[in-house]
C-alpha cells in the first residue's frame, strides 16, 4: 500500500470506521522514523499522527501514540532515541484512535494526560481502563520535565472538542494535534465537536502567540515551520471564503461540490479528504450559522 492510502486507512480505523485489514497487516510494514528537532524533542512518524517525544533526564514524555499495532514499534523507537529512560506521560492531542490506539498498552507504563473530553469520548467508546487520561483538565496544564516548561492549552471546538496544542518552551517546537494538516485540507469532526469556525480561530490564536523560529510538529504531514502554518491559514480562509460567495449567490451544495475550488488549492486534496469533502464540510458549516 502507499503512504497516502495507509494514512487513509488508519485515519478511518482511528474514526471508528473498520475497513478491510485495518487492524492488521496493514500496519506490519511501517517503520517508525525519527527525526530530531531541537532541545529534548523529536518527532516520530509511522502510520496515523504524528508523536512528538521529550527525552532527557527525568525520562521520556511522548505526545500521541498512533494506533494499537504499532505500539511495540515505537517502544522501540524510544529506546533507540534514549536508551534505557522510562517512558513516563503520555499526552493526547483528542481522541481520535490514531492518535491514541497505543494508550492501551502505553497507558500500563506512563501516566496519560488529556482535556477532559478526550477522557469522556474514549471511555464512551468504550476502551480499557488502561487507555483512559488519569490526569485530566479542562483549559490548560503545564508539565516541567526534561528542563523546560512544556504548556498544554485546549483549543475549544476545532477539530473536536477536546484538542489541545502542546507548546515546549525551551525547545520552541509546537506540537498541534490535528489543529494542523500540512499540505492538505483537514478533517473536520463535526459530529464530535469540531467547528469549522473554531477550526480556523484557533490557528490563528496559534500563529498569534508561537514564538519566531519555532518548530511545528503537525497532526498530519511533515515537520513544519509558520511560514507553512501560515500557507495553512492562507488556505482555510480563501477556501471558506470562496464557499461563503457560492452560498450567498444561491449555488447548491451539489453544485458547490461540482465546482470544486480555484486550481490554487486543487493539490491540498487527499484520498480522506478530497475537494468534495472539503467544500462539503465547509458548506455545510456556513450553511448552519
Amino acid at each position: 500500500m502507499t503512504k497516502t492510502t495507509l494514512t487513509f486507512v488508519a485515519i478511518l480505523a482511528g474514526l471508528g470506521v473498520p475497513p478491510a485489514r485495518a487492524q492488521g497487516d496493514d500496519f506490519s510494514k511501517v517503520e517508525i522514523e525519527a527525526t530530531k528537532i531541537s532541545g529534548s524533542v523529536t518527532m516520530l512518524t509511522g502510520a496515523g499522527g504524528n508523536i512528538g517525544v521529550s527525552a532527557g533526564p527525568d525520562g521520556i514524555l511522548i505526545v500521541d501514540d498512533q494506533f494499537a499495532p504499532l505500539a511495540p514499534k515505537i517502544k522501540a523507537a524510544l529506546a533507540s532515541i534514549a536508551p534505557g529512560a522510562k517512558l513516563a506521560f503520555v499526552l493526547n492531542t483528542h481522541f481520535h484512535g490514531d492518535h491514541t490506539g497505543g494508550n492501551a498498552t502505553l497507558g500500563r507504563e506512563a501516566t496519560i494526560v488529556a482535556q477532559e473530553n478526550v477522557r469522556a469520548r474514549l471511555a464512551a467508546k468504550p476502551s480499557p481502563k488502561e487507555a483512559l487520561p488519569v490526569v485530566t483538565f479542562r483549559e490548560s496544564v503545564t508539565l516541567w520535565w526534561n528542563g523546560e516548561e512544556i504548556e498544554v492549552v485546549h483549543v475549544p471546538h476545532g477539530h473536536t472538542d477536546g484538542d489541545s496544542v502542546i507548546f515546549f518552551k525551551s525547545s520552541n517546537v509546537v506540537h498541534m494535534g490535528d489543529q494542523f494538516f500540512n499540505g492538505t485540507f483537514p478533517f473536520v469532526d463535526l459530529a464530535s465537536g469540531g467547528d469549522l469556525a473554531g477550526y480556523v480561530k484557533n490557528v490563528g490564536d496559534v500563529l498569534a502567540r508561537i514564538p519566531a523560529g519555532a518548530k511545528i510538529i503537525p497532526g498530519h504531514g511533515p515537520l513544519a515551520t509558520i511560514d507553512d502554518l501560515k500557507r495553512f491559514q492562507r488556505m482555510l480562509q480563501t477556501t471558506v471564503e470562496h464557499v461563503r460567495k457560492e452560498i450567498a449567490a444561491g449555488v447548491s451544495l451539489e453544485d458547490a461540490k461540482k465546482a470544486g475550488l480555484p486550481e490554487e488549492w486543487k493539490s491540498w486534496a487527499t484520498d480522506f479528504v478530497p475537494v468534495e469533502r472539503w467544500v462539503e464540510t465547509v458548506y455545510t458549516s456556513l450553511a448552519k450559522k
